[in-house]
This record gives structure tokens, sequence and C-alpha cells, in this order.
């Protein structure tokens, strides 16, 4: 029997044979001192013997039995534990741990419950980053794919003979434009990345959210001048968040430069912030043709490109901003306006959410 293969219960039946057999002799060793009297009659004598075994026995048989049955009982239970996580280590979905009660097994199989829920909910991790980092290789091998096509023809192209100075010239330009646009894609993925990783030690300072939102601008007012766009700044001078000023002002910088890129010419983007006892909120916004409703749900999605985008964009920018405002407590928003136009919301909160 499996019960018989444990070696504490063969330990545990040698001791009691042992005991038994100490208990019964020291029994025998007390009633023949006692029949050794004179003036007892045989049957007395022969009495003495039957009570001091019985007296002795039958007390060992009965102690013997009800603690070998509890022991039994017990490893019964620690075998079907073992089975259960047996069957959940095979089949993640069956797990079945419904004891109600009390005592150290019950304590034992309570933290065995919790280890596998633990255990279920690493492993279901470990599976989504495995695919989520499937999903991500095949993203940026496609996303790489057309920069570096167009880059081997343009060498093909260059290594014609009677290619014209004038054409050279411009092939050489595109050349540019496609290096720097891998070496965008690739600076942007290695900073996402690092928050991945954890890598990232974001500052808990005072931030003035006008002082954000101007620095954010800055390297779009040349690209939104050329559109003829006007980007206008309105909101509380004093108005603030704990946060790190140089990522969050990354992070509105991708959100305006969409708004530009969206924008026709001659469009207003509108920066707005407030802050209440609860968050403190910067909101962008454009008049622009708006998110269509198809691609609103997933528009802040990494390498996501919503049917309005050009050939240009890799679908990172706004995923970027995402993860930089997530990092510091915050939420990150996408919406179209009633009145037209996209709007995108950074809400800082001043707890824990």
């Amino acid at each position: 029997m499996k019960f018989w293969r444990n070696p504490e219960i063969k330990r545990q039946l040698l001791f009691y044979c042992i005991l038994s057999a100490v208990l019964l002799l020291l029994s025998s060793l007390f009633a023949g001192a006692v029949t050794q009297e004179r003036g007892l009659s045989w049957q007395i004598r022969e009495n003495i013997w039957r009570l001091a075994l019985l007296g002795t026995g039958l007390p060992l048989f009965l102690a013997g039995l009800f603690h070998f049955a509890v022991t039994f009982w017990r490893y019964r239970r620690l075998a079907a534990l073992a089975g259960q996580v047996d069957r959940f280590l095979h089949d993640p979905a069956c797990l079945d741990f419904q004891r109600q009660e009390e005592g150290e097994l019950a304590i034992l199989e309570d933290e065995i419950w919790k280890m596998t829920v633990m255990l279920r909910g690493q492993a279901d991790a470990l599976k989504e980053e495995r695919q989520y980092l499937c999903d991500a290789i095949t993203d940026l091998s496609h996303q790489l794919r057309t920069p570096l096509t167009s880059l081997n023809l343009i060498q093909a192209m260059l290594s014609e003979p009677a290619l014209s100075r004038e054409r050279r010239q411009e092939l050489f330009r595109s050349q540019e434009a496609l290096l720097r646009r891998i070496d965008s894609l690739l600076a942007v993925l290695l900073k996402m990345a690092r928050i991945d990783a954890g890598a990232v030690s974001f500052r808990r300072e005072q931030v003035k959210l006008r002082r954000l939102a101007q620095q954010a601008a800055e390297p779009l007012a040349v690209p939104a001048e050329l559109r003829g766009q006007q980007i206008v700044f309105h909101g509380d001078d004093e108005a603030a968040f704990l946060g790190d000023l140089s990522w969050s002002a990354e992070a509105a910088a991708n959100i305006l430069k969409n708004c530009v890129e969206h924008t026709q010419q001659g469009g207003q983007i509108d920066v707005s912030w407030q802050e209440n006892a609860v968050y403190a909120e910067l909101c962008i916004e454009d008049n622009g043709p708006g998110i269509a409703p198809e691609d609103l749900p997933h528009i802040l999605k990494r390498f996501y490109k919503g049917k309005n985008q050009g050939e240009e964009s890799f679908g990172v920018g706004l995923a970027f901003a995402r993860m930089i405002v997530t990092a510091q407590n915050g939420v990150l928003t996408a919406e179209n306006r009633s009145q037209g136009g996209a709007r995108f919301v950074m809400r800082f909160y001043k707890t824990v959410v």
C-alpha cells in the first residue's frame, strides 16, 4: 500500500513495536513479582497475569490503532493535496482548493493554493510577455523592412555610372532621411525597452504645467509655422504636479507632433492645463479631422497605425507617450471632440491609482 511506503510510518511502527514490547515486558515482570507472594492460589495468580497483560496490551493496541488511523487519514489528505497540485501542473485550469477547515493541514493547503495561484499568474504573465516579444519583433521587422528596402534601391541606383549630379544629390538626401527615420525609431524603441525593464528612474519634482507645455512645443514651433498653424496656451500659471519634466515634455511633444501632422493648413492646436485636489491635467486639442472611430480603441497601442497616418509614421509616438505618463502614476486618454478634432489628456494623479 502507498501508506506503508512512507519512511515516517515505518519508523513509527518500529517505535510502536519496541515500546509495546518494553511495556509488556515490564508488565510481566510486575505480575511475576506480585505472584511470588505466598498464600496466593493458582487461580488468583493466573488472574493477576491476565489483568497485567490485558491492562497493558489493550490500551497499547487501542492507542496504536487510533494513532495509525489518524495518521492514515492525514496522509490521505496530503496525497489528495499532492494530486491536486499534480493536476494543476498538467492542466492550469484544474484548480480546486475548496476546503474551509482549521488546523495546520488547512493552513498548508491554503498556502499551497496561494502558491499555485501565484505560479499560474506568473506563467500567464510569461506567456503574455513571450507573445508580446514575438509581436514586437514582428512589428519591428515590418517597420524596418520598408526603409531598408528603399535604402537598398537607392544604393543600387547610386551605383549607376550614368546618374546625373542632381539625381545623385537627391538620392543622397533621400538616403539621409531614411537613415534618420531608422535612427529615430531605434532610439524610441530603446527608451521604451528601458521603461519596460524598469531601468528608468523618473524624478519626483514640482513641475509647472505651463513650463511643461512650452518646453514640449519648442521643437514643433517651426513645423507648425510652416503649416500656418497656431499653438495656443492657456491655463493656471500655478498648476503643477510631481513628476519628471524632461520625460513628461517628451511625451507631450509626441502628442503635439501627432496633432501638427494631422491638422490642416492654418489649423489651431490648443494646449490647456488645470489642477485640482485629485490630479493635474494637460489637455492637447486640435481642430483637424479627428481620429477614425475604428482607430480610437487602438490609437495608443504600440506600432498601431491608423488609416489617417502617413507612410513615414512608425506608430510608436503615442504609445511612447502613454508609457511615460503611466510610469508617473498618470493616465493618457485619446478621444474626439464634439465640434471636431482630436483631444489627448495627460492626467497625473496625486495619489496612487
